[in-house]
């Protein structure tokens, strides 16, 4: 894939999508001062050159298995092939290689205890070339992610709209994400779904959405054999719930010259939030969590070169009382976003 060049628009646009993946672009034309024909055009051009992409995710916290962060160390020359591998499945994001390309990190993310079981305890310990496997548990997040619904997800800091943008955007639904027009609360059209699971027809429309979380009522509807008006109140009440919510892939490009760098710190239980709260300030931080295991935050964070990683290193994170261990390492390829598998350059 050729480089793309993002200009100060396409900028606007991405942020604006952070805010809300479903914002109308006749309501993000208004806001930018420009057409909703511009908008619509500089997305489609965006997607086409598959620099971004917009996807519903599901709430695997509160109706899944949770968010696992997975490292693995390969023999030599199997990393590359495992990493192509693991970005090809549904349930796995940010599948990256680090240090000499014999490490690989990567997210996953379970429907159900069976799906995570299949890949943690039997898939990957039977894969000969792995010879070993990290499991940590992200149980909290202070930066990217699911922080706040929806923003945590501006975690690409491109200070593209002023403030007073900003806040029209978001003023546009409600704090749990709903979309316009929202469901009255003292008329909901069904009941609430369990709270610990997601139908089968809620995994259908997540599904769907994934795949492209801007598609219409009237595409959902005719995808998924449903009326309009059931697909439509079925995803304001899923989003209301906090049981999906929109976030989105894009370029690296858009960040400008670059390197990306996995952290691992040792903090005392009682210092965690204080520490995670610090860093999901810092603007090199894209995301921040707190997780299980023997280091108890992980970080991923964007700095200009690797003079500008040592400097965060040894300066930001440094002043931080609390860290009493540290671990980082570059990551030499991203093979797949969250979604978007990046082909090799």
């Amino acid at each position: 894939m050729a480089s793309f060049v993002f200009d100060d628009l396409d900028r606007q646009i991405v942020q604006a999508l952070q805010i809300d993946g479903r914002v109308p672009f006749s309501r993000l034309g208004a806001v930018l001062g420009v057409a909703d024909q511009t908008v619509a055009r500089r997305y489609r051009r965006m997607v086409t050159a598959g620099v971004l992409r917009v996807f519903a995710l599901p709430n695997v916290h509160r109706f899944g298995h949770g968010h696992w962060m997975i490292r693995l160390r390969c023999a030599p020359d199997a990393a590359q092939a495992v990493a192509d591998a693991l970005a090809q499945r549904p349930d796995t994001s940010w599948v990256t290689l680090l240090s000499g390309g014999t490490e690989i990190s990567c997210n996953v993310r379970s429907w159900t205890a069976a799906e995570h079981d299949a890949l943690l305890l039997r898939k990957l310990p039977r894969t000969a070339q792995i010879q070993s496997i990290t499991a940590q548990q992200v149980i909290h997040f202070f930066a990217g992610g699911m922080v706040g619904h929806p923003t945590g997800r501006a975690w690409v800091r491109l200070g593209a709209l002023s403030e007073q943008q900003v806040s029209a955007l978001a003023s546009g639904y409600a704090p749990a994400g709903q979309p316009e027009p929202m469901v009255p609360p003292a008329d909901p059209p069904f009941a609430d779904p369990p709270s610990d699971v997601l139908d089968a027809e809620d995994r259908e429309l997540v599904t769907a959405l994934a795949q492209d979380g801007r598609r219409s009522y009237p595409e959902l509807a005719a995808l998924l054999r449903r009326s309009e008006s059931s697909v439509r109140r079925r995803l304001e009440a899923l989003r209301a719930l906090g049981a999906v919510y929109f976030d989105l892939d894009v370029a690296h490009e858009i960040l400008g010259p670059h390197v990306l760098a996995r952290i691992w710190l040792s903090v005392a239980p009682a210092d965690l939030v204080a520490v995670g709260t610090a860093m999901a300030s810092h603007p090199e931080i894209v995301f921040a969590g707190a997780t299980t295991g023997t280091t108890n935050i992980v970080a991923a964070a964007a700095c200009r070169d690797g003079a500008d990683l040592f400097r965060y290193i040894t300066q930001r994170v440094g002043a931080l009382a609390a860290v009493h261990g540290l671990e980082s390492a570059p990551v030499v390829r991203t093979v797949k976003h969250e979604m978007m598998i990046v082909p090799p350059r």
